[in-house]
């Protein structure tokens, strides 16, 4: 498995942008799936949310996922002291 994060969101999104912005604070590499450019990226946060489309879904190396999570929630799991 590639050792990367991806996020799955869109543009307009607070979340989305506030999870962006800790990312590129904290200089944490990660793609970004725009959901509504991307088709595919829109269904698989609907796969992975039961139905709904819940951004930002975030998807770590070792396959854990977050949704819609708070800064502490990220820094937790990166490893990252707020």
């Amino acid at each position: 498995m590639e050792n990367i994060i991806h996020m799955y969101g869109a543009d307009w999104c607070p979340d989305c942008r506030r999870a962006k912005r800790f990312f590129q604070d904290y200089g944490i590499e990660y793609i970004w799936h725009d959901t509504d450019s991307d088709p595919e990226a829109a269904a698989f946060v609907r796969e992975a949310n039961n139905g709904r489309r819940v951004i930002p879904t975030i998807v770590f190396p070792d396959g854990s996922m977050l949704v819609e999570p708070s800064n502490a929630e990220l820094a937790a799991k990166t490893g990252v002291e707020l």
